[in-house]
C-alpha cells in the first residue's frame, strides 16, 4: 500500500493528522448530500467539512470527509439520514472519492471534471 496521498494539493487545516490510514475510509456522494450536517455530530475526530455547493456555493452547501483524518469509524454512514455515506476500503476509498465529489475547498479538484462525473451518474 502504498503512504503518498493521491491528491496534487491539499489545504493545511489546522487539525492533527492520523497516526496511519485505516482498513476502511467515509465517502460522501455529494450528489445526494443535503448538507444537514447531521454527520458531523458524530464524526469523533472532527474529519467532515462543510464545502460550498456545486450550484448556488451559499445556499447549497455540502458536506465532505477529509480523508487523510478519518479513522473509519462507521459513525457517519451509520447516521446520515439520507443514506448517502458509504464505507469503502481505503485504496478504493481515495480512488473513487474524486468520482463523487462535486465541490471540494480541501482538494484541489477540476470542476468541470467532477462535474461531468456527476452528471454522468445521473
Amino acid at each position: 500500500m502504498s503512504d503518498e496521498f493521491p491528491y496534487s494539493y491539499k489545504i493545511e487545516i489546522d487539525k492533527a493528522p492520523r497516526p496511519k490510514p485505516p482498513k476502511q475510509t467515509a465517502v460522501i456522494d455529494q450528489t445526494g448530500c443535503t448538507g444537514c450536517e447531521a454527520c458531523i455530530a458524530f464524526c469523533p475526530v472532527d474529519c467532515i467539512e462543510i464545502v460550498p455547493g456545486p450550484v448556488h456555493p451559499d445556499f447549497m452547501k455540502l458536506v465532505e470527509v477529509d480523508l487523510e483524518r478519518c479513522i473509519g469509524c462507521q459513525l457517519c454512514a451509520r447516521y446520515c439520514p439520507w443514506e448517502t455515506i458509504d464505507m469503502w476500503s481505503w485504496e478504493e476509498g481515495v480512488e473513487v472519492a474524486p468520482k463523487l465529489t462535486v465541490r471540494s475547498l480541501l482538494y484541489d479538484y477540476e470542476p468541470e471534471e467532477m462535474h461531468e462525473a456527476a452528471e454522468s451518474r445521473g
